[in-house]
């Protein structure tokens, strides 16, 4: 029987459904997008201004967020529906929120989260991220990780023992284990750091995290510049491959109901510092595969159980935020610019795939890249603006 036609007429018993492979899977998803974005929140956040307390809740409310969505959806469509935060919108966040007030980056969470969900639940998604050129949109996520990438071999200068042996890892872990590079990497850059005796993690306790409520304010700018960029990263470069990954793994995935649903989550969550849920692609695969489980039917149980890890990973965001303030900021570069490593390299090619649209994207990616602000707008929305009129030109030319 089909994938298509047997998940929408059932209605399965989870208790029957869960087996050890598919908590595994579910549990080695919540360890790769913890592994390979954390560092980039923590950055994000310190970039907004924010405090250790703040920092917290914001990993408790990704945290929380992540684990609501992906629980509850895995069991509404039984279909392994893993949601995450927005590593590329981290990323842009960590460049465009220098000297943004808090409040302000609040409210661009918000106006980004109301532009998400309106497009889940008028169904504007598809034809609105139709309008962005894929090429300009990997242009632009190239751009906005691209210092991340360089930042990794800046450290090679201040420390280098601690790169070299982060990047000797990733290169063995993508030839032997490619699913747990990234782990592999972390767990790397720990053991040298604890060797060179730079790791201090006395003061680190297992606590409950208390979320700390912003009020929200709104400028033009950081809407325009901030919140603009975070919804059309999120939606392009996030939403749209989670659900291509579903649908390609057999899964009838509707995606309306699924953007509506993490845009809603988000305008709760977003004054505690959740500032973008969304789909999940790169560890939405581990569950989706026959290593979780041979039935199609039964691997929704590993999006359950990844919900549950989130959850309870979110419910200690405090220690969290310990246990990252307590790595040297050479180990977090390294392992920030590994974890994008692939990412970069599929930005670069996407915006390089039409050769026609390649002066357009490299404008859009060397505009963005530069970090620039003009008339108090980030380098991510003019650099998008200047790739579409690059496109124009084009167009009008010929």
């Amino acid at each position: 029987m089909q994938p298509q036609t047997h998940f929408a007429t059932s209605r399965r018993s989870l208790w029957r459904d869960l087996s050890p492979s598919t908590v595994t899977a579910g549990l080695v998803a919540v360890l790769v997008g913890y592994g390979s974005s954390a560092v980039i929140i923590f950055q994000a956040a310190e970039a907004a201004g924010a405090s250790q307390a703040q920092i917290g809740s914001w990993l408790w409310a990704l945290g929380i967020g992540t684990g609501l969505t992906s629980l509850g959806l895995s069991l509404r469509y039984r279909m392994p529906v893993l949601t995450a935060w927005s590593t590329p919108g981290a990323a842009l966040l960590a460049t465009s929120l220098p000297g943004v007030p808090m409040a302000e980056a609040i409210g661009a969470f918000l106006f980004s989260a109301a532009l998400i969900t309106l497009c889940g639940v008028t169904g504007l998604f598809g034809a609105l991220v139709k309008r962005i050129p894929p090429t300009l949109a990997a242009a632009m996520l190239a751009g906005v990780l691209l210092r991340f990438g360089i930042d990794l071999f800046a450290t090679f200068e201040t420390q280098w023992p601690l790169p070299l042996a982060m990047l000797l890892a990733y290169g063995l872990g993508r030839r032997f284990l490619p699913r747990y590079a990234i782990v592999l990497v972390l767990l790397t850059g720990v053991a040298v750091t604890a060797t060179q005796g730079q790791l201090q993690l006395g003061g680190i306790a297992l606590t409950p995290t208390l979320p700390v409520f912003t009020a929200p304010s709104f400028s033009l700018s950081t809407l325009i510049g901030v919140g603009i960029p975070l919804f059309v990263v999120t939606m392009a470069t996030q939403n749209l491959p989670g659900i291509t990954v579903l649908r390609a793994a057999g899964y009838p995935a509707p995606s309306s109901p699924l953007i509506g649903w993490t845009g809603a989550t988000t305008l709760a969550l977003a004054p505690f510092g959740g500032f973008a849920l969304n789909l999940a692609a790169i560890s939405a695969a581990v569950c989706l595969g026959r290593e979780a489980h041979e039935d199609p039917a039964r691997r929704y149980t590993a999006g359950v159980a990844a919900g549950v890890g989130y959850l309870t990973l979110g419910i200690f965001g405090a220690t969290v935020t310990a246990l990252f303030a307590a790595f040297p900021a050479e180990l977090v570069m390294a392992l920030a610019g590994l974890a994008l490593l692939g990412t970069i390299g599929n930005g670069l090619a996407g915006a390089m795939a039409e050769p026609e649209q390649r002066d357009a994207a490299l404008v859009t990616c060397l505009f963005t890249a530069s970090g620039g602000t003009l008339l108090g707008i980030g380098a991510a929305f003019w650099g998008l603006l200047a790739g579409m009129a690059m496109l124009g030109l084009h167009a009008w030319r010929r």
